[in-house]
């Protein structure tokens, strides 16, 4: 068999999704990686001062030893420094305790050190709670890296609905636009050759239909929403993990969205961002987009500049450079991208800046 033929798919052991798993943390450890060992747990200062001395008890009196570091920022540099951590510490396993800030930082440090990698969401913001693949800063462009899939997910639904409710409902617009990412992939397949994973875009496409049908709940806060969109934000992360890249769930939504950080004063939150851009790159693939528009208006989401906070002409700017951000990753945008003219109009027929 030849090397290009091989496909290898990278998945979590274990994924524990409910009540009441903060306490149990030690017992979910010892379940995956069969005895005690040491611990380094990175999170920021709010989840240290709230959840900290819980899981740090928790893995205590599994025979765990526990050990901390803060996560300043989400970038190369500190995810370096955390692996030297590890190392120096001996730590086995690293935990990210916290938002995607503190998983990405865990998940490419344990990739660096070659150290186990659990991974335990407080906010429902993405779909990096289970994929292999980490967003930092210091990287040429703004792009997901490969880095360690999680043996280990433990979500706790109690904590997660103490979060932010926009920052959850940020989760909703990064699941929306799996709809017109899995067509970008398929075009690419077509036009430019590039493997396709049927089975990952359907398990992808599935997470978007799933949270669909439940925007009523998940918009309300809902335990049972909250757990619905959790469990679908799992199954996203787990379809890239099955395809061995971001493919499934992310495409010329994500371009945009990654483009409008770039020129965005006001950096606006990654799930909002990318639900804006699906509804407009639902409309360059023929796709019922103001379905999805009038979905994401409904769990209260922006759909257009003002409401995302920011300015029509950065919007545009975003959508010209897209295609750009990653030139190896065909979309709809084409090679080249969008001309201004281009932009501007698929912006204003799609209602997200004002019509002239």
């Amino acid at each position: 068999m030849e090397e290009r033929s091989i496909h290898v798919i990278d998945i979590p052991k274990k994924i524990a999704v409910g009540y009441g798993i903060l306490r149990r943390a030690g017992e979910f450890l010892k379940m995956v990686y069969q005895r005690e060992r040491s611990v380094l747990v990175v999170l920021g200062p709010n989840v240290y001062s709230r959840y900290y001395h819980a899981l740090r008890e928790s893995l205590e009196n599994a025979g765990f030893t526990v050990s901390y570091a803060i996560a300043e920022d989400a970038s190369v540099d500190t995810a370096v420094r955390v692996a030297n951590e590890a190392k120096e510490s001996g730590a086995e396993i690293i935990v990210g305790f916290g938002g995607g800030k503190s998983i990405d930082l865990a998940k490419y440090a344990a990739k660096e050190s070659g150290k186990g990698f659990v991974s335990m969401p407080t906010v429902a913001s993405h779909d990096g709670i289970t994929s292999p693949f980490a967003s930092l800063k210091g990287f040429e462009k703004p792009m997901s890296v490969k880095a360690k899939s999680p043996d280990l997910i433990l979500i706790d639904v109690d904590i997660v609905a103490s979060a932010p409710h926009r920052y959850n409902m940020a989760g909703f617009g990064d699941l929306i636009g799996k709809f017109t990412s899995v067509r970008d992939w398929r075009l690419a397949h077509k036009l430019k050759g590039e493997y396709y994973g049927g089975y990952a875009t359907s398990l992808a496409l599935m997470s978007a239909r799933h949270v669909s049908s439940y925007y009523k709940e998940i918009a309300l806060g809902t335990r049972e929403g909250l757990r619905v969109l959790l469990e679908a934000l799992v199954s996203s992360g787990v379809a890239m993990g099955i395809a061995g890249s971001t493919r499934p769930a992310s495409g010329s939504e994500h371009l945009f969205a990654h483009a409008l950080t770039i020129v965005a004063g006001n950096k606006p939150l990654h799930g909002e961002a990318v639900g804006v851009g699906t509804i407009m790159m639902a409309y360059l693939h023929g796709l019922a987009w103001r379905k999805i528009r009038k979905l994401l208006k409904r769990v209260g989401l922006p759909v257009t500049a003002r409401e995302l906070g920011v300015t029509d002409d950065e919007v545009v700017e975003a959508l010209t450079i897209a295609a750009r951000i990653r030139p190896e990753r065909y979309t709809i945008l084409g090679e080249k991208g969008l001309t201004r003219e281009a932009a501007e109009r698929l912006a204003r027929k799609t209602g997200v800046i004002e019509r002239a």
